[in-house]
């Protein structure tokens, strides 16, 4: 397992536009993919799951990545959120 903290730019955090490009791209691999927040696990590659976890601009996350693809997931996951998923 890799896992990386990080910390959300995107302006608007993850609702239904960005966190649906963050899923569609964590499905392409086949590690799990989970998101630390505030104490919950969200599963990344579930929309439901992730935008119920209320992740808002500024929030620090943790991505872990397990699996054989898990350091491809996790340099992705960062691409991404540190890019501001798309939308900054």
């Amino acid at each position: 397992m890799v896992s990386e903290k990080l910390k959300v730019t995107n302006s608007q955090g993850f609702h239904m536009r960005p966190a649906t490009l963050f899923v569609n791209e964590m499905a392409k691999f086949g590690s799990d993919v989970t998101i630390l927040f505030n104490g919950n696990k969200v599963n990344a590659k579930s929309l439901m799951n992730l935008i119920a976890a209320c992740i808002k601009f500024g929030a620090e996350i943790e991505v872990q990545c397990s699996g054989d693809d898990e350091e491809a997931a996790l340099a992705k996951a960062k691409e991404l959120i540190t890019s501001g998923l798309g939308e900054e």
